[in-house]
């Protein structure tokens, strides 16, 4: 019962946001929103803490505590503005949004080499910067992308952030309880050369495909490696990060599909996939918005039977 209501409370706080916050001036939303950022700071809750173990472990022991703690403190920062950003994102200026985008993005050579060959683009990104955002350049660059959304409880939440998406341009797919197989789906917009978006840097299945992470073992899903070497379709990272005045991206050059069987070209796909991740992350941690545990040796272990 206590899960149920907490669940009912996280709706009705999302649905106020949706509501209020897009209304409120922008220059007053984000004060408040950089605000609460700083009380999380200084709270260091159980979010707070994981962020600051994750980041440790992407800029290596070089850096000072005081160094760290400042860049947890631009993480959640960075954290609130997402959030902000998600709440006002319906109502942004979207022409502006891509014409900002496309002044400072990098690599988008990329996405169209892929789509040339004819058999779809897999783009694969971390939960960096606004991916929405991304999605929104995409969607008037190119036209409608296919993604998959998490079923959220409860299912008003999950419908929220569904309706959220499906107004910016995007097709959101259920991981569970859809109609068809979400990777059945998947491949047909592949081999209609289309594009497919997949947030891929945490493995919610706990049957992810182990990759090494900044010099640790973690888990990362197979679905774009998988996806890539079935089709032919070209699987291309992507990393996106805020700028002081808007949002920028680098979509990586196609994963080469090594020789060999599917089972092993889906791990060697994957770990490149996390070395590209690497690469954007390290290059802008504080827009890297991990705030849960990734690494195996902070996950609690599977029980054996």
């Amino acid at each position: 019962m206590l899960a149920g209501a907490r669940a009912r409370a996280a709706d009705l706080g999302y649905a106020a946001g949706w509501g209020v916050v897009k209304a409120v001036p922008n220059a007053v939303a984000r004060r408040s929103f950089s605000a609460f950022a700083d009380l999380a700071t200084v709270r260091n809750g159980p979010g707070a803490q994981q962020l600051r173990k994750n980041l440790r472990r992407v800029v290596g022991p070089e850096r000072s505590e005081r160094e760290l703690d400042e860049l947890v403190g631009d993480a959640l920062r960075s954290y609130s503005r997402y959030w902000l950003e998600t709440f006002r994102l319906p109502k942004m200026d979207k022409r502006a949004i891509v014409e900002q985008v496309d002044a400072v993005s990098i690599g988008n050579e990329n996405l169209w080499a892929g789509l040339d060959r004819g058999k779809g683009v897999v783009v694969a990104l971390p939960h960096q910067g606004n991916w929405d955002v991304a999605g929104v350049w995409l969607v008037a660059k190119h036209g409608s992308f296919a993604t998959v959304a998490e079923r959220l409880k409860p299912e008003s939440l999950y419908d929220r952030f569904v309706e959220y998406r499906e107004q910016l341009g995007f097709e959101v797919l259920p991981l569970t309880g859809g109609q068809r197989p979400p990777f059945t789906v998947l491949k047909e917009r592949l081999a209609q050369n289309k594009v497919v978006c997949l947030v891929a840097d945490r493995d919610l299945s706990q049957h992810g495909v182990e990759v090494d992470f900044f010099g640790e073992r973690t888990r990362m899903p197979g679905g774009p490696a998988l996806l890539a070497a079935t089709t032919g379709a070209a699987l291309c990272p992507v990393n996106t990060w805020f700028t002081p005045d808007g949002w920028s991206h680098q979509i990586h050059p196609a994963l080469p599909v090594p020789d060999g069987r599917l089972r092993d070209q889906v791990p060697a796909l994957t770990q490149a996939m996390a070395h590209e991740f690497e690469t954007g992350i390290a290059a802008h941690p504080e827009d890297w918005h991990m705030l849960q545990k990734l690494w195996l040796a902070d996950l609690t272990p599977r029980p054996v039977h």
